[in-house]
């Protein structure tokens, strides 16, 4: 069985300091506590810094606690923040597919709302039809291509979810738990998700997810549209959309990790 991995316990143990005295401390300091060289705890911090967990002082050079420390018990990315990072992406991907693209993440799970999907970005279909705003929604996370992505990072919603005995939309809503568990692994096997008909009759969805630093799933972003233009023969969604859909996705991760 492999042991314990030495770079995880030192960063452990810089934030178990930091939480502890005055809460601000230069590298030597911290390479000194802790007998590291300092080359090495100042990789580390670097690291920490990069991904929220620690702050630098840009007047004295000290770290802190950062606010990642404090956002690991939070659902999620914050909406705002969300939108601001895929508004342009989801501008271009409706230009290219011609369909309308929503962008959002799981909200809920507290004891006076469910889990959903809440849309937190909408572009219209770019052809001048009548159409409605649905920022703010919140869709069903078993019956739409959004909510499978979401629900194949966390796990332990997904099972609760397949327990709950989830209600049946559509005719072809996936409220069976050994249907919707094969669908999960799909999702988490090829990268994209997609639904035909199981949110609303006539319409399908391909969706992708979005990555923060480390892989961890932040959101989601799709496409919706008439089954027709979506699906090719057998309901089969069409390659070539799964591929921009899933491009996107990846170039929203790509300007999250890098801060671009």
């Amino acid at each position: 069985m492999p042991g314990p991995i030495q770079s995880i316990e030192r960063a452990a143990a810089i934030l178990r300091l930091l939480a502890h005295g005055s809460g601000r401390l230069g590298v030597g300091d911290i390479a000194a506590a802790l007998d590291l060289a300092k080359p090495t705890a100042h990789g580390i911090l670097r690291t920490l810094q990069g991904v929220g967990f620690v702050d630098q002082d840009a007047a004295t050079g000290k770290y802190k606690l950062g606010p990642g420390i404090r956002q690991l018990s939070a659902p999620g990315m914050d909406a705002n923040e969300l939108r601001s990072w895929a508004i342009n992406w989801a501008d271009s991907l409706a230009s290219r597919t011609g369909e309308a693209v929503r962008v959002g993440a799981l909200t809920g799970g507290t004891p006076h709302a469910e889990h959903a999907v809440l849309v937190v970005h909408h572009v219209f279909r770019p052809d001048n039809s009548e159409q409605a705003m649905h920022v703010g929604e919140h869709l069903p996370p078993h019956a739409t291509a959004l909510g499978k992505v979401l629900l194949a990072a966390e796990p332990d919603l997904a099972a609760a979810i397949r327990h709950s005995r989830p209600t049946p939309l559509t005719h072809r809503t996936l409220i069976d738990r050994a249907a919707l568990t094969r669908a999960l692994t799909e999702v988490r096997r090829n990268g994209w998700a997609g639904e035909v008909e199981e949110f609303e009759r006539g319409h399908a969805a391909i969706a992708a997810p979005i990555r923060a630093r480390g892989g961890l799933v932040v959101g989601a972003i799709g496409i919706t549209g008439p089954v027709d233009r979506l699906c090719g023969s057998q309901l089969r969604h069409r390659p070539g959309l799964v591929t921009l859909v899933r491009d996107t996705a990846q170039a929203i991760s790509r300007d999250l990790v890098t801060g671009h």
